[in-house]
């Protein structure tokens, strides 16, 4: 992974849809994850392949279109900062046409499905499930959009905010080995948001380890719209002071139970 890019710099006010991420980048095998900005009246059209998704509304208010599935409205949502998440997941198969009631901005994460085993769900901010984990100044809020017990095959989706000057992912932890019960093999890609906007946070991915490939440390200062993929390696963010840091996070891998391996050097702060 030394050679691979891994930080992905926002492309701008673009409309429309665009692609952030891909399998290839970063070392990514499953994830892909797109951005979509639409003007008030503006629509695009979403999936319909052999891969599922989940569509995240971070802001703006819409109108979904989807077979077996009653024409309705998600949001409004004035920001990520304000209001818990309105989502929908599209299995396999299954294509939705999102169409702007005010001006919106959407992000699709998507993996591949075998089976086409649900029909469309919305997710409302009711159905959000929030916790505070940490402490001191490595506590943030963490919101899980698509746990582990939502019936997808693949994908888990999530919203963290840290507070000006505070660290999540914290103590660093990876998920990249399959090693029951001990470690569960889940790439990852980061989407973030920062208030007010001219923000900037610091991320680092590293891992010592050679074993599953080259060793890597990378820190990247990270900025409103960009993407970051962690396909390995422990991965802990931090916001700069004045500056609430947000970020979608989105798991893929076998199964649907994340187990983290917390860097030994740095779990004592449990204990603190």
């Amino acid at each position: 992974m030394n050679g691979e890019r891994l930080h992905y710099p926002a492309p701008g006010l673009v409309s429309g849809l665009t692609h952030r991420v891909k399998p290839g980048d970063g070392g990514l095998k499953l994830l892909s994850l797109d951005t979509v900005r639409l003007d008030e009246g503006q629509q695009q059209m979403i999936g319909g392949d052999a891969r599922e998704r989940v569509v995240v509304l971070l802001s703006g208010r819409l109108e979904i279109r989807a077979p077996n599935l009653e024409p309705l409205s998600i949001g409004p949502r004035p920001s990520v900062f304000e209001e818990r998440a309105w989502a929908v997941y599209l299995p396999r198969g299954c294509g939705a046409t999102f169409r702007a009631s005010t001006a919106s901005d959407l992000a699709v994460a998507s993996a591949p499905a075998k089976r086409a085993f649900l029909q469309p769900q919305i997710i409302t901010p009711a159905d959000v499930r929030e916790k505070l984990v940490g402490r001191g100044n490595w506590s943030r809020q963490v919101y899980d959009v698509v746990g582990g017990d939502f019936p997808a095959e693949h994908l888990i989706v999530g919203e963290t905010l840290n507070p000006p000057g505070n660290w999540s992912s914290s103590p660093p932890h990876k998920h990249d080995r399959h090693d029951p019960p001990h470690e569960s093999d889940f790439e990852e890609v980061y989407l973030y948001r920062l208030e007010p906007r001219q923000g900037f946070g610091l991320q680092r991915v590293y891992d010592p380890d050679s074993s599953n490939g080259t060793a890597v440390d990378h820190t990247y200062a990270v900025k409103h719209d960009d993407v970051v993929a962690l396909p390995r390696g422990y991965h802990p963010v931090v916001a700069a002071p004045g500056y609430r840091l947000y970020y979608l996070w989105v798991l893929a891998g076998d199964g649907r139970d994340p187990v983290w391996f917390e860097d030994p050097d740095h779990a004592w702060i449990h204990d603190q």
